[in-house]
């Protein structure tokens, strides 16, 4: 049996059922039936303290090292996150901003999906490309798609119910999960 590639699924939004907690939650759901592939959801946005150089040293404070051992431990990284006011949430750029002291992104391969609308999410997108390029991380470019789903998308289960989407979320899985 194959090696699982373990893929870390980072939501960018705080708002409980937003439709990027969707696709990821899609995904990881799309990965348990796909080869090769494994999934872990990071949980802990809303626990993360400010970004503070002061901070950035050992010991880091417990929401930190915990974001940061989630990160090492992963193969490859999944992003999704809405767009607010023309750039990523502060709580995820705060997070990001935690992981630049750090050397467990570096060359970490890394995509996003934009589920946002047409015309929408282009600057969350670059931001993601500014700051991940920051880090350190390996962009995988043919895995950073473009999914728009509407609230009316989503399935009874949580879960996004067009089999087209969800293939095309299988497939940015398997070309991250490819990496490496």
């Amino acid at each position: 049996m194959p090696i699982d590639r373990q893929i870390l699924l980072l939501p960018g939004s705080l708002r409980a059922g937003s439709v990027n907690e969707t696709v990821l939650r899609t995904a990881a759901a799309v990965a348990r039936a796909t080869e090769g592939v494994a999934t872990s959801y990071y949980t802990g946005l809303a626990g993360l303290p400010h970004f503070n150089p002061d901070l950035d040293l050992d010991p880091l404070p417990e929401p930190v090292a915990g974001l940061r051992a989630a990160i090492e431990a992963a193969d490859a990284l999944l992003i999704c996150t809405p767009e607010y006011a023309g750039t990523l949430p502060g709580a995820f750029k705060n997070l990001l901003d935690w992981t630049v002291g750090g050397t467990e992104i570096a060359d970490k391969p890394a995509a996003w999906i934009n589920a946002a609308g047409a015309g929408r999410g282009l600057g969350a997108e670059a931001a993601l490309r500014t700051v991940l390029g920051y880090t350190g991380a390996a962009v995988v470019e043919e895995a950073c798609v473009r999914v728009p789903l509407a609230r009316g998308d989503v399935g009874a289960d949580g879960l996004v119910a067009d089999p087209l989407v969800r293939d095309r979320i299988g497939e940015v899985l398997v070309r991250l999960a490819a990496t490496g």
